[in-house]
């Protein structure tokens, strides 16, 4: 057995060699990074992969040979290993390096676990409790377990508990609290990549979601995750088999493994599994969406475990592509080619890109999803908003060049209710805003971008949308162009990804946002900075402290009902923006104590929409979605 870490040292290098050719799944591999020592300073760099390498025993002695690909250029590409019991020497690249055994794992993670309190985090579930695949190894398996398994030796942290200061306070997440405590969590840690991660346990989000992953677009990529506790707890093995998976999943996520369906999307990219990738058994694929057979085929065969090219990545990868803190999720800014139409469908779905006919410059661009059927009813998931990622949006710039629309969120969910499309409901419909996401502003300059989306259906099909135009025109005045100017800076592109924050970290754009409303309360684009302030001014929002502590900070509705009124107003919204701009103006009004204006704003929502001429089955609706508004806001007084 001579797989496993070993450490070599030549002059001012340092090798961190890995060989993977016997024991638990031996993937046939040798791979290594490279350091370079200067002082008391250590800086990467470079990394290597022997796929095929030849192993030869020689009495006491065990060579291990093969050509390697590399990060870097080099003309010596052969690397050659010799060992004997746990010491030896390699050469790389033209040096030889002493080895010396270091660990029986790979790799090494730091985890570090907070949990908010009244949330319980996952301990560990026993494998043969419930029905599984034949020849099953049933064990004990925690979290930390399920990584030592595939060859990273997942280390915790003294776990911590977050106390929640104040009583009564509504514990439901959303993006922007999740950020500021992303931010706050991360300022502690440097900016160079790390082999350490942060697991925030939580309560619940406001949109029912499993799990979420950081992938923040500066310095602290993949560092972070969050687990939601109301959305997985219980004590039934079922219950305890869920937690398992949605905690794996998530910090798969952090070692820069992508969805199983989307492993197309990388750079580089790679091949999908079986059934488009739905087929995979593993941690990181959905449950739900297995094929063939759903939930019950994907437990009755899941061997709880990564795949064979997943468990390649997390021992073999290049530092900076599995790193902590280094490479973006899926490696690098998503360039891609432009989503092309199947050569044949027969999926009986439609998906079609709708943008108004023109955006100011720095204007904030929002498209409108729409999925219906072709004839027959049909049956899929309602995730149809790109942040879920069964939906994929690419942008062909004016330069020519397509980039991937990349979420600074990336939700995980891990339920798919099935909507039937029909001549009842014959399409559902999303607002997107895509001017913003982790690569970035995405429409930086004037000019006609092509826009294409590819929904993943419950089956499986791909479809694919026709090219929208999205047309951003040219400034006209001074005023047009010191506008844009504050409506493009990258805090104000994340406030307006996550509809407002309190963060600290984003007081420049805050900044930028409340200029716009002083100095440029009549210029068209205002309005947006008045939906963000106002959102963000009507609900609470949660603040964890640099000591861990939970602080919330109330609603404001009167500043809310100030900014929303105006927003409500302004006919340049798109409609589903519009109507979640007046239900929370209504929430507003209610939790300033009057119930009547909050019904004649959800009142004046419905004659809004019936004047736009809406189709009377999405009219229905939102007629219901008023009715509904007000139970609740009276129940809730």
């Amino acid at each position: 057995m001579i797989s496993g870490l070993y450490q070599g040292q030549d002059g001012d290098a340092r090798l961190e060699l890995r060989i993977d050719v016997d024991g638990a799944r031996p993937t046939g591999r040798v791979s290594g990074d490279l350091f370079s020592v200067a002082g008391a300073t250590t800086s990467y760099s470079g990394s290597f992969v022997v796929t095929s390498p030849a192993v030869r025993a020689e009495s006491d002695e065990t060579r291990v040979d093969g050509r390697g690909t590399f990060t870097f250029d080099t003309p010596a590409k052969d690397v050659s290993v010799t060992l004997t019991g746990t010491t030896g020497t390699a050469t790389v690249a033209g040096r030889t390096y002493r080895l010396a055994f270091a660990s029986p794992y790979f790799r090494s993670v730091l985890l570090e676990q907070d949990t908010v309190a009244g949330a319980v985090p996952f301990v560990a579930y026993d494998t043969g409790t419930l029905p599984g695949p034949t020849g099953l190894t049933a064990r004990e398996l925690s979290v930390i377990g399920a990584f030592r398994e595939a060859g990273v030796d997942l280390t915790a942290a003294p776990p911590g508990v977050i106390p929640v200061e104040g009583s009564g306070a509504d514990l439901a997440w959303d993006d922007a609290e999740l950020h500021h405590a992303m931010t706050q969590q991360f300022s502690l840690l440097s900016d160079a990549p790390a082999w350490r991660v942060w697991l925030l346990v939580a309560s619940k989000h406001v949109a029912g979601y499993r799990g979420i992953m950081f992938d923040y677009n500066d310095a602290h990529q993949r560092q972070g995750s969050a687990v939601f506790y109301d959305a997985i707890r219980g004590d039934t093995p079922q219950a305890q088999r869920a937690q398992l998976r949605t905690y794996v999943h998530e910090l798969g996520h952090a070692f820069n493994l992508l969805h199983s369906w989307q492993k197309n999307l990388g750079t580089p990219p790679q091949p999908l599994g079986p059934s488009g990738g739905f087929g995979d058994l593993s941690w990181m694929n959905y449950v739900q969406n297995y094929q063939p057979g759903g939930e019950p085929a994907y437990w009755a065969a899941f061997p709880f475990q990564f795949t064979d090219a997943e468990l390649i990545h997390l021992r073999h990868g290049f530092y900076r592509d599995v790193a902590m803190g280094a490479s973006a999720f899926g490696t690098g800014a998503a360039e891609v080619a432009p989503f092309e139409q199947p050569v044949e469908d027969h999926s009986g779905l439609r998906l079609e890109l709708r943008a108004k006919d023109g955006f100011g410059f720095g204007e904030p661009v929002v498209v409108e999803l729409k999925l219906s059927t072709t004839g027959e009813p049909r049956a899929t998931h309602g995730h149809l908003h790109p942040d879920t990622e069964f939906t994929q949006v690419c942008i062909t710039q004016p330069s020519g060049r397509t980039v991937l629309y990349r979420p600074m969120m990336r939700h995980c969910v891990d339920t798919s209710p099935s909507i039937r499309l029909d001549s009842g409901n014959p399409a559902m419909y999303r607002s997107a805003y895509i001017g913003h996401g982790r690569d970035g502003h995405y429409f930086r300059q004037p000019g006609e971008y092509q826009v294409r989306a590819q929904y993943v259906a419950a089956d499986g099909s791909r479809i694919v949308s026709p090219a929208c135009l999205v047309r951003v025109r040219y400034p006209v005045g001074g005023d047009d162009h010191r506008v844009a100017e504050l409506m493009l800076g990258e805090e104000q592109g994340r406030l307006f990804s996550l509809l407002g924050s309190d963060s600290p970290a984003l007081r420049a754009g805050n900044a930028a946002l409340d200029e716009l409303i002083d100095r440029y309360a009549g210029h068209p684009l205002t309005v947006y900075a008045r939906m963000v302030k106002g959102l963000n001014a009507e609900r609470e929002f949660k603040s964890l402290t640099a000591d861990k502590r939970l602080r919330i900070r109330p609603p404001d509705p009167k500043q809310g009902i100030e900014q929303l009124t105006e927003v409500s107003r302004d006919a340049s919204i798109d409609n589903i923006t519009l109507n979640m701009v007046m239900r929370r103006l209504a929430r507003a009004e209610a939790r300033q104590g009057d119930l009547d204006r909050a019904n004649a704003v959800m009142d004046r929502m419905v004659a809004t929409f019936a004047a736009k001429g809406i189709n009377p089955i999405v009219m229905g609706q939102i007629r219901r979605q008023a009715d509904l508004t007000k139970a609740a806001l009276s129940a809730e007084a």
